[in-house]
């Protein structure tokens, strides 16, 4: 079964997004991978890390990174009082990923997801799995895990794992 296949196989069961903005641009990742949805919160910056990520931050005594996605996939922010934290979990990690505002949760129809676009010269491209188009306007599908590099999962395991639990 190819990916798109796969892909189509769970819209097709109901899979739920969850839409967010990121500058002008709206995102959305599956709902499966979402934890849950805080406030900004206090965040403590970690020394010589890479300019988008933020951070790590006390969630009830666990430890988690905290990403910009905004710097990450070079989007200019726009900061306001709906400027979010998403908590995704990534199998054996936690990570905080700061958006520009939660939109709204959507299960698109299989017919509705289209394939990736074709982008040139962009590291980030292969991050977006597919688009689909809402009532509002075009959402573009977010893979968290590819939008991550090898180094930011090294510094992401090195934060996490070297941090005692937090009383």
């Amino acid at each position: 079964m190819t990916a798109e296949s796969e892909k189509q196989r769970q819209a097709g069961q109901g899979t739920k997004y969850l839409c967010f903005s990121l500058g002008r641009e709206e995102f959305a990742i599956p709902l499966l991978v979402v934890k849950e949805v805080i406030a900004v919160p206090e965040i403590t910056p970690v020394p010589f890390s890479p300019p988008y990520f933020l951070g790590i931050m006390n969630l009830r005594g666990q430890v988690i990174s905290v990403l910009d996605l905004r710097l990450k996939l070079a989007i200019k922010p726009s900061q306001s009082s709906e400027t979010a934290i998403i908590i995704c979990d990534l199998g054996s990690m936690s990570l905080g990923v700061v958006v520009d505002s939660i939109n709204r949760v959507e299960a698109p129809g299989a017919d509705a997801i289209s394939n990736t676009p074709e982008i040139q010269n962009n590291p980030n491209a292969e991050s977006i799995t597919g688009v689909f188009k809402s009532a509002r306007s075009l959402v573009l599908l977010l893979d968290i895990c590819k939008a991550l590099s090898v180094e930011d999962l090294t510094a992401l395991n090195r934060n996490t794992s070297t941090s005692p639990k937090v009383a």
